[in-house]
């Protein structure tokens, strides 16, 4: 596992798609955040709720790209069958390239920090903002990357094209990030509707951005992680079948 992990890693970096994905994500959030309409010197008050608010977005758009690749392209070009040859389970060659796409978008959001602090400082009085909220909202992000990790990779194992990997992986974020808060709005689902919403991402996540860490948020970040991690564990030993 310690091996894929690593030859993912050196090959983000290699091809420049770990520098692109920073950057791009940088610079947007910082766009959003810092200089364009309705940005947080307009909001009059010391916080990042842009930055959460706008990042669930870009992500849905990054993590699908950095993805994409992960299965197709080597399928397509024949290395899976080699890499499947080494002492590795299944399973441990999707653990290993889940953990080195959740790395690199943990490398991302690193910089943001530098957001924070400028808040932080210039807040009125020095450190007027609610601590508790921006930590929770920043692991509400790491555990949405890290759905959009497993559902890229899930996405990627499913075909050897790259660019319907993509595609196929951002319309899956979007509907597990939105599309339940959609539908609970439908009168047929009024009186479940709390039940539908919870089958989605962001109910989970507006959750633990108050700063409250619930049990049933990471139960459900872990077990829909772990679901498609398995979905595509799955899929790759359906070519034994």
């Amino acid at each position: 596992m310690k091996s894929v992990f690593l030859k993912e890693i050196r090959g983000f970096f290699s091809s420049l798609i770990a520098y692109i994905v920073i950057v791009v994500f940088l610079i947007i959030t910082g766009l959003l955040t810092w200089v364009l309409k309705n940005n947080m010197f307009d909001a009059g008050y010391s916080n990042l709720d842009t930055l959460f608010i706008i990042a669930p977005w870009v992500f849905v758009f990054l993590i699908s790209a950095i993805t994409m690749r992960s299965f197709s392209d080597e399928k397509k070009a024949g290395t899976l069958e080699i890499l499947i040859t080494k002492p590795l389970t299944d399973f441990q060659i999707v653990v290993g390239k889940y953990l080195a796409g959740l790395t690199l978008i943990t490398l991302a959001l690193i910089p943001t920090l530098l957001y924070f602090y400028t808040i932080y400082e210039l807040g009125d009085p020095v450190g007027n903002i609610d601590i508790g909220a921006t930590w929770g909202s920043y692991l509400g992000l790491l555990w949405l990357g890290s759905i959009y990790v497993s559902i890229g990779l899930f996405s990627s194992s499913l075909t050897d094209n790259s660019i319907v990997a993509f595609i196929l992986s951002m319309f899956l974020c979007v509907t597990m990030y939105i599309s339940f808060d959609l539908i609970s709005s439908l009168s047929f689902f009024s009186g479940i509707d709390y039940y539908v919403q919870w089958a989605g991402i962001n109910s989970h996540y507006q959750s633990i951005s108050r700063g409250v860490l619930d049990t049933r948020d990471l139960v459900y970040f872990i077990s829909t992680t772990l679901m498609f991690l398995w979905l595509t564990k799955t899929r790759l030993e359906s070519r034994k079948w």
